[in-house]
């Protein structure tokens, strides 16, 4: 196949993440949460294998009519933060004043943050959490904390946003990668199957949701309370 047409294989690729947020959305509606987060964790793999194939095949040089860049920021904006944001304020796990004022902090913090050119480091990782709400709520899904470790968790994770502290891509961030690429994937499993038994609480999938996500959250900051040896 011409390498132009692998390309724009590439843009159409990253174009079903907006399917996939639809059926996302429509599942979140009926409050068929389980449901929902299936949908958005087929999304996530999208996310994770377009970009690759998106730089193997430089869509920038071989498909240029396309923004794959801006394309891939409305979709993430969609399943990553709306979607997630939704969901947390309609499934009662925060309700009141603390689910207006969540919902408020993570869509205008996230909204700000993706439109921030300085949102990358020079090692590919991201300068503040990168507003990865859907896996933040998935995990609070699974676990149903009190909702005042919620409220403080989502505060604490939008100030994180505008912080100097670092967040690995589990991808591109090559320090640390022969662990942090094989965590993202048993993220990718664990999420799949906590959501598949609608968050069954005695499901050994929670566990391991919650030990991955703490090695996706904190790695970076690690790396940066212990840089690399030169």
């Amino acid at each position: 196949m011409d390498i132009r047409y692998k390309a724009l294989s590439v843009h159409l690729l990253t174009a079903t993440g907006a399917v996939l947020a639809m059926l996302a959305m429509l599942a979140a509606v009926k409050e068929q949460w389980s449901l929902m987060f299936l949908w958005l964790v087929v999304a996530f793999v999208v996310d994770g294998i377009d970009g690759p194939l998106a730089r193997r095949y430089d869509v920038k040089k071989n498909w240029a009519n396309y923004d794959g860049v801006l394309m891939d920021l409305i979709i993430d904006y969609l399943t990553y933060v709306f979607i997630p944001a939704f969901a947390l304020f309609e499934s009662g796990l925060l309700s009141g004043w603390t689910g207006w004022f969540a919902i408020i902090l993570i869509v205008y913090g996230s909204v700000v943050y993706f439109a921030d050119s300085r949102m990358k480091t020079t090692d590919n990782s991201f300068a503040g959490f990168p507003g990865c709400w859907n896996m933040v709520v998935i995990v609070l899904f699974a676990t149903k904390p009190h909702w005042i470790v919620i409220l403080v968790i989502v505060i604490a994770l939008t100030a994180a946003m505008f912080s100097n502290i670092k967040f690995i891509h589990p991808v591109r961030t090559e320090r640390w990668r022969a662990i942090s690429l094989p965590v993202a994937i048993a993220w990718v499993v664990f999420a799949a199957w906590a959501a598949w038994v609608d968050f069954h609480p005695a499901s050994w999938a929670i566990w391991g949701l919650v030990v991955t996500s703490v090695w996706l959250l904190l790695a970076g900051a690690a790396q940066q309370i212990w840089p690399a040896r030169r």
